[in-house]
């Protein structure tokens, strides 16, 4: 298991959505985990990397085709500028593939820049080209126990 100090997890349904800038590519699958956990934004980061390697990521072009991208979006009261980890997520309060599915599991999420998602209203209702967001109904992400 990859994060098996994650606890109480809970996982939004899988949306699809143009990729927004880089090369023509296929649209993505996306979908947000929360959950609790005691480990530190580094030691998260690593995790999701791994996840990333376990679905052979390579990073050879920025914003270019992957099998998976895994992001740590926000660690609960955890504010950095740091370049290897910026916390919350430079653009997670930008992009509908980030709000539509966090609302969905956590109605009244907050980032840790006090930012309440549920305010993001222009971010939900802005289905610019780029921004088309619509739920997959033929795939479903469980979580093992």
């Amino acid at each position: 298991m990859i994060a098996p100090n994650l606890r109480d997890p809970r996982v939004s349904r899988v949306y699809e959505t143009a990729p927004v800038g880089g090369p023509e590519q296929p649209d993505y699958a996306n979908a947000v985990l929360i959950g609790l956990s005691d480990s530190e934004p580094l030691e998260l980061l690593a995790l999701a990397h791994r996840a990333e390697q376990l679905w052979s990521r390579t990073r050879e072009i920025h914003w270019g085709p992957r099998t998976l991208d895994v992001d740590i979006l926000d660690v609960e009261g955890v504010l950095s500028d740091d370049p290897v980890i910026t916390l919350p997520h430079p653009r997670a309060s930008q992009r509908s593939f980030v709000v539509v599915p966090w609302l969905e599991i956590e109605p009244d999420a907050v980032l840790a820049d006090s930012t309440r998602l549920a305010d993001l209203t222009d971010v939900v209702a802005d289905v610019s080209h780029a921004e088309i967001i619509h739920p997959r109904k033929d795939v479903e992400l469980v979580i093992p126990r």
